[in-house]
């Protein structure tokens, strides 16, 4: 089934075929746990989003219209999920154990210094994802991440694009801050002067 495109076997899914859905969530089961692990910041807590993206999906199949590629439509299924599981996990709030676990990226390129470059500019990045609330950083990672419009996100997460386009503004400022405090100390320092 590997030559068959998504969208024939997002239709024969649609029709029933079991066999389809499962080859659909074999394509797009990575994307989807690295978007979760984003949003969520562990390899279990992205597990059990995933877990919930593929069953409301699956439930939800006949209601996608195809308007948007399944893997966009399974991004904001992805989203929502993430969302409610950490409006929850903060309701029932508990000390988290540190997670080591690493997310792989199969494309990188093979050389030692270059991996070793990026694996610390991701752990950089990662750890300040981590640090921005929940909902800037969801916005974040839609965005500048997955490229999904204003408008997708605002209607994913049922705010207005405005608001979307403040939170994704809000998120960037607040990861400047964290990655590069200098740079903004020394913006600050030069705004006081004037």
């Amino acid at each position: 089934m590997q030559s068959v495109s998504l969208d024939v076997l997002t239709q024969k899914a649609k029709q029933g075929s079991k066999k389809a859905f499962s080859e659909i969530v074999r394509r797009t089961y990575a994307d989807t746990y690295t978007l979760a692990y984003r949003l969520v910041g562990t390899s279990e807590d992205a597990k059990d989003v995933v877990q919930e993206t593929y069953l409301k999906a699956h439930k939800g199949l006949q209601r996608f219209r195809g308007d948007a590629q399944i893997t966009t439509w399974l991004y904001r299924i992805t989203a929502n999920c993430a969302n409610t599981y950490l409006s929850k996990k903060l309701r029932h709030k508990h000390d988290v154990l540190e997670n080591d676990e690493e997310v792989i990226d199969l494309n990188v390129q093979r050389d030692p210094a270059h991996m070793a470059q990026i694996v610390g500019l991701r752990s950089e990045l990662t750890e300040a994802l981590e640090q921005l609330p929940a909902k800037l950083r969801t916005v974040v990672v839609l965005r500048d991440i997955y490229d999904m419009a204003h408008a997708d996100i605002a209607e994913q997460l049922q705010i207005s694009e405005s608001a979307a386009k403040v939170r994704l503004h809000r998120g960037r400022q607040k990861l400047k801050e964290l990655l590069y405090p200098q740079s903004t100390e020394m913006e600050e320092g030069s705004a006081h002067a004037v």
